[in-house]
């Protein structure tokens, strides 16, 4: 082999590492995660159904579960009835006050006249004390009337608030997804009984999915809010656009389960790309490689 050969393969070989070192510089392996949300029951008791099965996609709205609601539909009626009793007992009360305060005006009106004669010592002193007497009888019971109109108000107002929380409990015994997204965990199967907020599943949204990874404070500098990268996915010949929503302001030590490309940093910052998903190429828990 010639000198001038070597010497050009020599060069060639350097050139190669060169590009290989700064690509593998730029790149950082990280792994896809949508957004988990924990489905709560809102009101405790027994499943009697659950129409869907892990692993398949739902709507937001689409029922999930089923709980048994016949006692609090029992309660409801209860309070129903109370209420219809509260309303005889309002009308009875908003007349016993239009009553009274009929009754007061009169004996209002009624000792006016009397003070007036008793002034002019046309009546007797008894006849105006029996007439004051009345009058402060009268007021003390139009008192009274207004006051048990108003109790029964705030009583009725009382069977309301308790009439539309068990009407909230059960609607919240249907179980609606509060996203769209992939049912990834049931934790109760029908039949069985679910204590109030127990999670009854999991489900998680990859319409937006997001990746972490970690890079060296060196790269910190050059790193902004809201710019593109590139995702790089196992057995897509093109690559995917991500975009960074998320910087750590504190370094911490590198996890053990992240192998970033510059080994001798110890310390590290976490950033987070999110990548739309709208079609459901990415998965949940898929390995992924971000080029900056």
């Amino acid at each position: 082999m010639s000198k001038f050969s070597f010497l050009s393969i020599l060069a060639a070989l350097v050139i190669c590492v060169g590009c290989s070192d700064d690509d593998r510089d730029h790149q950082y392996t990280g792994i896809l995660e949508g957004t988990s949300v924990q489905v709560p029951a809102l009101t405790p008791g027994q499943i009697i159904k659950i129409p869907v099965h892990t692993g398949t996609y739902v709507e937001k709205g689409q029922l999930l579960a089923i709980i048994d609601s016949t006692d609090l539909v029992y309660q409801r009626e209860q309070l129903l009835a109370a209420r219809d009793e509260l309303l005889i007992q309002l009308t009875t009360a908003q007349n016993n006050l239009s009553r009274a305060n009929k009754d007061y005006n009169y004996l209002k009106t009624t000792y006016a006249r009397i003070d007036n004669l008793y002034k002019s010592e046309s009546v007797t002193k008894q006849q105006l004390d029996d007439v004051t007497n009345n009058l402060e009888k009268s007021q003390t019971y139009l008192s009274n009337a207004r006051q048990s109109l108003n109790q029964i108000a705030a009583g009725q107002k009382k069977i309301e608030a308790q009439i539309k929380s068990v009407n909230k409990k059960i609607s919240d015994a249907r179980i609606i997804s509060p996203l769209s997204g992939i049912i990834t965990t049931i934790y109760y199967e029908a039949g069985e009984a679910i204590p109030q907020f127990s999670p009854i599943m999991e489900i998680i949204d990859i319409k937006n999915i997001e990746v972490k990874i970690y890079i060296s404070e060196e790269l910190l500098s050059s790193i902004k809010y809201e710019q593109e990268v590139t995702v790089l996915v196992d057995g897509m010949d093109e690559s995917l656009k991500g975009q960074i929503i998320w910087v750590s302001p504190r370094a911490e030590f590198t996890p053990k389960t992240i192998l970033t490309p510059n080994t001798r940093t110890s310390l590290v910052y976490a950033i987070k790309i999110s990548i739309p998903n709208n079609e459901g190429i990415l998965k949940h828990g898929m390995p992924v490689v971000i080029s900056l």
